[in-house]
């Protein structure tokens, strides 16, 4: 059996698709994995912000194209980057591990969030970074920052930026955890949907390939990611507005916060609901019309119009 594996082809995509392959090489020595990288549109658009760019599923999309018509037989993304609504033909089959879910802050001269000077920059490519970072101290200078992970580490050297904030899961994909000067707690940065969770993404009828990649998924990860894609589908989320959700367990229960932001983040709407685990996707979706009851729909139309 041969499986053929659909990525980018950013260094820490390449990492999370080798990750997978030598995973399923020691599951089953037998099978032969290929992996074969696919340039997406927000891997081609640079120059700009996504939120500029518009649209869903920037870097999946022409991954899930070469996966419909047959040229690769697992799509293998960063969950984050991958929209509440799939193409019929698809689905999100596998939910490996998570990794550290945090957002993190890497800073010249290791100068924690707090101790930042007033009217440092900070570059992010993230509006739901942004507002949250500007909420909580609105005197800092965003700069809009694109590129790869590496790429973007590389933007503190020779410029004015100071610090900027990226995922902890990526770094730690790709052996740069030493890099990092502050993780950031959840009480003032709530990590996007799927945040450190891979998805594994397979045509709907392909039985065998789900079948025999199934010892990867992660019950306790497949569960929350759950939760918190079924609050971005009730809010029809893209990235085009701040907003962040977040699943764990506590005891025997699901707890999953969520915000809806401002993009200046002067306005944060925030909850947190609770329930047993079976019930994540009414939850996630409780959680999104107690946000939208409470004005965050406000914030939703100024963007979207009124198709909500």
């Amino acid at each position: 059996m041969t499986i053929k594996i659909g990525t980018r082809a950013s260094k820490l995509a390449l990492a999370q698709a080798q990750w997978v392959k030598d995973k399923i090489t020691e599951h089953n020595p037998d099978i032969r994995v290929d992996v074969i990288t696919i340039t997406t549109k927000g891997d081609r658009i640079i120059n700009k912000p996504l939120s500029a760019i518009g649209g869903k599923g920037l870097f999946v999309k022409e991954i899930e194209i070469s996966l419909s018509r047959g040229d690769i037989d697992v799509a293998v993304h960063s969950l984050k980057d991958v929209p509440a609504e799939l193409p019929d033909d698809l689905c999100i089959g596998i939910f490996p591990e998570r990794e550290d879910p945090h957002d993190v802050m890497l800073s010249n001269g290791n100068i924690s969030l707090n101790d930042l000077p007033n009217g440092s920059c900070i570059g992010t490519s993230s509006l739901r970074r942004a507002a949250q970072i500007l909420h909580y101290r609105s005197d800092l200078k965003i700069v809009p920052l694109r590129g790869n992970l590496d790429t973007r580490i590389r933007k503190l050297d020779g410029t004015d930026i100071q610090a900027i904030i990226v995922a902890a899961a990526g770094l730690k994909r790709i052996g740069l955890i030493d890099k990092i000067t502050q993780s950031l707690s959840f009480d003032y940065m709530v990590p996007a949907v799927g945040q450190g969770a891979l998805g594994l993404e397979f045509r709907l009828h392909d039985k065998q390939t789900i079948d025999t990649l199934g010892f990867l998924d992660h019950y306790a990860t497949r569960v929350a990611v759950e939760a918190e894609r079924s609050f971005l589908m009730e809010l029809q989320g893209g990235c085009q507005i701040p907003i962040a959700g977040f699943a764990q367990f506590k005891e025997n229960s699901l707890l999953l916060s969520g915000l809806v932001a401002d993009p200046d983040g002067g306005t944060i709407f925030r909850d947190t609901v609770s329930g047993p685990p079976e019930k994540a996707k009414k939850l996630g979706a409780s959680l999104a019309n107690m946000l939208l009851d409470a004005g965050a729909g406000k914030i939703l139309e100024s963007i979207y119009g009124n198709n909500l």
